[in-house]
């Protein structure tokens, strides 16, 4: 009897090993997966806190809330049994779809630059947030939503193409993990950020001495924080978008853009053999951050020649009518 107890117990503590390797294998890949996807994610966090630009300090957080509940509804009940089904009987469109989740990565970083060097913005009405009403807060949240879920697919695709070789279970597991895991760091912060400047306004008036040159200091460090998240995401998401590019070409079979990549990392690593490593991964962050911005400088153009044709002929329908 008293054998038997202790086979059991053995091969309890066998499974309690097994199922925590198995945890710390599963924790490890969802390492793994949301690092590849860091571009995409610092692009969500820089992207998120203009949807809360103009309403009451009340309704932020909410706002944020709603946010990040339609994010993960996204990822869990949307975007990942859709994956998880291609993964498993399609997999060689997961390459494709990457590819183009890049491709837009790199047309939304090249808008940007574009902006930046024009001048041309979009158009914002003067009327603050907080005095349109529910209607446009409902149609802010619904618009954030929809933007997210594009950039959560992307989070999801990179993600599942780093656990590709892994069984279903544990692909499923490991993509929950990485979607529960990126939502909560990518809107937390994001609802520090649009808190901070409130902290450090509440710390300003209400204390003196060192808390209240702190507060002084989060009150004018804010715009420039966001300022300069908003140009680490527009690098992020082309070197993201460009790596993603560079990697999908070679894997469709078209090697020679990613072996002179390639080359030339071999070529400083072994000049440079004290930083090999550091300056090999800035050659290729370098070489796709100019890819991606090259392919989306491409898409910009066709996609403003597109919306000037499609308003010229807007115009001549006008007209005739």
């Amino acid at each position: 009897m008293s054998g038997g107890l202790v086979a059991l117990l053995d091969d309890v503590a066998a499974l309690a090993r097994l199922a925590a390797a198995s945890v710390d294998d599963v924790g490890a890949a969802a390492g793994r997966a949301s690092a590849k996807a860091a571009g995409v994610v610092v692009d969500d966090t820089a992207v998120t806190p203009r949807y809360v630009h103009g309403f009451a300090a009340k309704r932020e957080l909410p706002i944020i809330k709603r946010i990040a509940v339609g994010s993960l509804r996204n990822k869990l009940l949307v975007i990942l049994p859709m994956l998880l089904l291609l993964s498993q009987f399609l997999p060689w469109l997961l390459t494709p779809i990457l590819m183009l989740g890049g491709t837009y990565l790199c047309f939304e970083g090249a808008e940007k630059v574009y902006e930046l060097i024009t001048g041309h913005h979009k158009e914002e009405t003067a009327e603050p947030a907080a005095a349109r009403g529910k209607e446009h807060e409902d149609a802010m949240v619904r618009g954030a939503i929809r933007t997210d879920f594009i950039l959560s697919a992307e989070i999801m695709v990179i993600s599942l193409n780093e656990v590709a070789t892994e069984t279903f279970v544990s692909r499923a597991i490991i993509l929950v993990v990485v979607a529960i895991g990126i939502t909560l760091l990518v809107y937390g912060v994001v609802a520090l950020i649009v808190k901070m400047d409130d902290i450090g306004l509440h710390l300003a008036e209400s204390s003196t001495g060192f808390a209240g040159r702190v507060g002084t200091a989060l009150v004018a460090t804010m715009p420039k924080l966001l300022t300069a998240l908003s140009l680490v995401g527009i690098v992020a998401m082309l070197w993201v978008g460009g790596h993603i590019l560079l990697v999908g070409i070679d894997e469709l079979g078209w090697h020679t853009l990613y072996e002179l990549v390639h080359h030339a990392e071999e070529a400083v690593a072994h000049a440079l053999p004290a930083v090999g490593g550091a300056m090999a991964w800035l050659v290729n962050t370098a070489a796709s951050a100019v890819l991606g911005l090259l392919i989306g400088a491409v898409v910009v153009a066709l996609v403003h020649l597109v919306q000037r044709l499609r308003g010229g002929h807007d115009e001549d329908r006008h007209a005739t009518a």
